[in-house]
């Protein structure tokens, strides 16, 4: 096996991965870094984020207010120290993309655009049309290549992480072009892979979100943090999970039930005319508009399309010149996909899922339980998001976390000393034998897609947008039976070279892992909070008990060990988390 030498090995070539990748050739000495990304970087899955990023701008607005946005967003599962972090860091890193190149939509003034975004009571994210992500995404490859110390391994996929006695040594990496792996040996790892929305059937995410990084951090003794907090986002296409951004609601769309009448305030949600400050409604959070529409399907009360059931999101009162310049890419997905003009007639909008709150458990500075190995992006779980994120919070946390990983790992590289040539060759050999093991399988095993749509089975039905203690114990019991037949799975193709079917396998094997710590962390949470809502007599939210992170401890072959970590509040003590109004008669809003 070849062996590759240097001082930082970045996995991931998104937003995060860049970022982290930028910072660290930015100190002085620069270190050698290596850049490992299983598809081009244009083509990761932040290219895909449509509505902004956030950061204080405007006079009304202040610091206090995104911290209290955030923290009450998260119903007080967030650690307040790394808010407080992250808020104070947020405009910083807009205007440096912006430095960069990044193009922020204007007002008429010349001052950088902002919109507002659900759950944020202040106008405060950033945007670039509805082509946020494509943009950063840009601004950031762009600058990366100014960085010569920067070397890419495009398409090469990260196989497993060189862990020898509590420290990380580099990464075992396979060429996707001709098959053969890789030691990238390194001081420091930073893992910026991304979510893992796609061990469901209905999501918003790129084929190439599989939950890698969380995957290799739990299987080497990293913690996965509460992993029961999964996003849907409320407004995507039926069928395809297409995203419909947030933005649509930021520039005035509303959302109505079969019978044309707007819904929200039946749930929580404000009136229909603005509340004091801002209003809430269709700029309410996404936990609590996803299982609004949850209520609307069961009371009938939904619009069936091909792709299922269905809300309208109305923009025709936006008119055809304001969606063409705020918003052209919904015009264009709209049309393309649903044949619809979304400026003559409604869009059929539902939930699906969007993203991973939880991730690979790290400190305030992306460090993780293993020494020289760091997370930032939405991997990561470094305490900012709690039970719900915020939109635009997440484009933020990729430049300010990313920064801040690439700059620790650099720290570092500096202090650490190299490995002793012989001390992880057993270790590496393992892991090149466990990833070529499946090529050599006999024929007439189970079949990948199978198992893969299996999985996605257990979790759509048990570990939903509402859950009780039955559904997810059987989504458990069929997690940890899947796991069993996926060493019986035999492949097609037996070749090396651009293999898909082969790394669709170990893309599936962190795809279980992962899917089994959200599970069972469902599971084992007796309360509401946030995206984790109970409907069978845990429907409250419970801080006596549960105002604690869940911490997910792999152990193979059997389910995952549960523990529990304090949450840090400082200034917010728990409250009611209110949007504007109150509850319906009988209907259930963790307070």
């Amino acid at each position: 096996m070849d062996v590759l030498d240097t001082d930082v090995v970045v996995v991931g070539g998104g937003g995060a991965g860049l970022s982290a990748a930028i910072a660290a050739a930015e100190l002085a000495p620069a270190p050698r870094i290596v850049l490992v990304s299983k598809v081009l970087p244009m083509r990761s899955h932040t290219v895909a984020a449509e509505g902004g990023s956030a950061g204080v701008v405007l006079d009304d607005d202040s610091l206090a207010h995104h911290f209290d946005d955030t923290v009450s967003g998260g119903d007080w599962l967030c650690d307040q120290d790394a808010v407080q972090f992250f808020v104070e860091r947020c405009t910083e890193e807009m205007t440096r993309l912006e430095h960069w190149g990044c193009p922020w939509s204007r007002r008429d003034d010349g001052t950088v655009n902002v919109r507002a975004f659900g759950g944020m009571k202040n106008e405060r994210t950033w945007f670039a049309a509805d082509r946020t992500g494509f943009h950063i995404l840009h601004t950031l490859f762009q600058t990366s290549l100014a960085h010569p110390g920067i070397q890419r391994l495009d398409e090469h996929f990260c196989v497993d992480l060189v862990v020898r006695d509590g420290r990380c040594h580099g990464v075992v990496v396979v060429d996707i072009a001709d098959g053969e792996l890789r030691f990238v040996r390194a001081r420091s790892v930073v893992l910026a892979t991304g979510g893992a929305g796609r061990v469901y059937r209905q999501n918003t995410n790129a084929g190439i979100v599989t939950g890698d990084g969380m995957g290799m951090a739990y299987r080497n003794g990293v913690a996965l943090r509460d992993m029961e907090f999964v996003q849907w986002h409320p407004t995507t296409l039926p069928g395809t999970g297409i995203l419909m951004t947030e933005g649509c609601r930021g520039e005035g769309g509303l959302l109505y039930n079969a019978e044309g009448r707007r819904y929200l305030q039946d749930y929580g949600l404000g009136p229909p005319d603005p509340w004091p400050r801002k209003k809430a409604m269709e700029l309410g959070p996404r936990d609590r508009l996803s299982q609004a529409f949850w209520h609307e399907e069961r009371a009938g009360r939904t619009v069936e399309t091909p792709g299922g059931p269905a809300v309208l999101l109305d923009l025709r009162h936006l008119g055809e010149t304001r969606l063409r310049e705020r918003l052209p890419q919904i015009v264009e997905l709209a049309h393309t996909f649903m044949g619809i003009d979304p400026a003559r007639e409604p869009v059929p909008v539902r939930p699906a899922v969007h993203y991973t709150m939880g991730g690979i458990l790290t400190d305030v500075h992306t460090a993780t339980e293993v020494e020289g190995l760091f997370a930032c992006g939405e991997c990561a779980s470094v305490g900012i998001h709690g039970a719900n994120r915020l939109g635009s919070n997440s484009l933020a946390e990729l430049s300010v976390f990313g920064r801040l990983a690439g700059q620790e790992a650099a720290r570092h590289a500096r202090e650490a000393p190299d490995a002793a040539a012989g001390t992880v060759v057993d270790r590496v050999r393992a892991i090149e034998a466990a990833a070529l093991a499946p090529l050599a399988r006999k024929a007439g095993g189970e079949r990948l897609a199978d198992v893969r749509d299996a999985m996605m089975d257990a979790m759509e039905e048990g570990v939903g947008i509402y859950r009780d203690g039955d559904g997810m114990g059987r989504a458990c019991a069929r997690l940890r039976e899947l796991h069993d037949r996926l060493g019986a799975v035999s492949l097609d193709d037996r070749s090396r070279a651009f293999n898909t079917e082969w790394l669709s396998l170990l893309e599936l094997g962190f795809m279980l892992d992962v899917a089994e710590a959200m599970a069972h962390s469902a599971l084992a949470r007796q309360e509401s909070r946030g995206a984790h809502q109970r409907i069978d007599g845990f429907e409250r939210r419970d801080d006596e008990r549960w105002l604690a992170h869940t911490l997910a401890h792999f152990r193979a072959g059997a389910a995952p060990e549960l523990r529990y970590q304090p949450v840090n509040i400082t200034t917010s003590p728990p409250r009611d988390r209110v949007y504007g109004g109150e509850a319906a008669a009988g209907r259930a809003v963790a307070r």
